[in-house]
């Protein structure tokens, strides 16, 4: 630290040593500090942030050293390769391999080696690819092949990540560069990408089931497509009980179960999923089951009817005539995501009855 200096002082501390870093109290803005490093010849001057780690945009370090040192490879990476990074995009392997051949390759791997270990040297060059740039590709890719797969469209939930050691983006199989944060990770299906090839991922995620902890307050689409089902299993389930022994129960849905109950309920959907047991021998009440199923729409994060379509719904309600108001209300159900639309088709058939 060099105290309050100004960019002229910085930059004659620094000149002609490559990589060198000072940090500065700002002149024209005490109580600011600054990060002048020498890069390619010239000073390069940031504001430097602090909350408890050390930024001068999304990335935090521990320290002033780390923080260096990544932008150094960053500045390096983005200079001599600026072309090929901007180009990255545009040939990615994530449409041109696929997923089927990604699994073909890989069960075909597994075939060779276990009937002749001599067939080695016929070995593809996509078959020298490493295993961790195409695990998640090759799940989702069984997934796919599944006749029973309801194909329902789901975005990638990505978030900033930091991988140890060496790792390759999955959608351009470049490296990923930087001491931390170096990509993104999708939290449902593990999908590894660069930050910006992100942007260019299909809305194909498969969650894994592994990554889903829950049942209730986990999103509906995410929900379906890990268990590969048409709706939520508690959906199915608790309509599948009320209809068997409850339809003719006075106050259903009006009357409230016990809520310890109730938890109870949606405890055993978590910890079993479809297996979980809301039979009568275990809750004869039957309020007990109505009660959880409005428990799982109630934590839902997007409601069955999402946000964006809400009020949507309500200005077609509003129209007077009633074929432009039954037009509208189609419209909008048309705009909500697959998962949603079946379990709100499902619910209104169950509740007509």
């Amino acid at each position: 630290f060099h105290g309050i200096i100004s960019r002229e002082q910085a930059d004659e501390i620094l000149a002609g040593v490559e990589g060198a870093y000072i940090l500065r109290e700002s002149q024209r803005q005490p109580g600011c500090y600054t990060l002048a490093l020498r890069f390619g010849n010239q000073t390069l001057n940031y504001r430097l942030f602090y909350d408890g780690k050390h930024f001068v945009g999304e990335k935090r370090f521990e320290s002033i050293h780390d923080l260096v040192t990544d932008g150094l490879i960053t500045l390096y990476i983005e200079t001599k390769a600026s072309e090929y990074i901007s180009k990255m995009t545009t040939n990615p392997i994530y449409e041109h391999i696929g997923y089927a051949t990604l699994l073909r390759e890989k069960v075909s791997r597994r075939l060779s080696r276990t009937k002749n270990e001599s067939r080695k040297a016929s070995v593809t060059s996509e078959e020298n690819t490493p295993v961790e740039k195409i695990t998640s590709l090759v799940r989702r890719a069984a997934l796919t092949q599944n006749d029973n797969h309801f194909n329902y469209e789901k975005a990638h939930n990505f978030k900033v990540h930091t991988f140890r050691g060496p790792h390759w983006c999955e959608y351009c199989a470049n490296f990923m560069w930087g001491l931390i944060a170096q990509g993104v990770r999708c939290s449902d299906c593990g999908l590894n990408v660069h930050k910006q090839c992100s942007k260019y991922v299909p809305n194909d995620c498969q969650p894994d089931l592994k990554r889903i902890k829950r049942v209730y307050c986990c999103d509906l689409t995410t929900l379906v497509k890990a268990h590969n089902t048409q709706r939520p299993m508690v959906v199915d389930s608790c309509i599948r009980e009320i209809e068997a022994r409850g339809l003719k129960s006075e106050g259903l849905y009006r009357v409230s179960g016990f809520t310890e109950h109730i938890e109870d309920v949606k405890m055993a959907f978590d910890r079993d999923g479809d297996k979980a047991d809301i039979s009568a021998s275990i809750y004869p009440d039957i309020n007990i089951i109505a009660g959880a199923l409005k428990l799982y729409f109630r934590d839902l994060p997007i409601p069955v009817i999402t946000y964006d379509t809400y009020s949507k719904f309500i200005e077609a309600a509003k129209i007077s005539n009633p074929d432009e108001r039954l037009e509208a209300i189609h419209e909008v159900l048309m705009l909500l995501p697959a998962a949603h639309y079946e379990t709100l088709r499902y619910l209104m058939i169950h509740l007509k009855k």
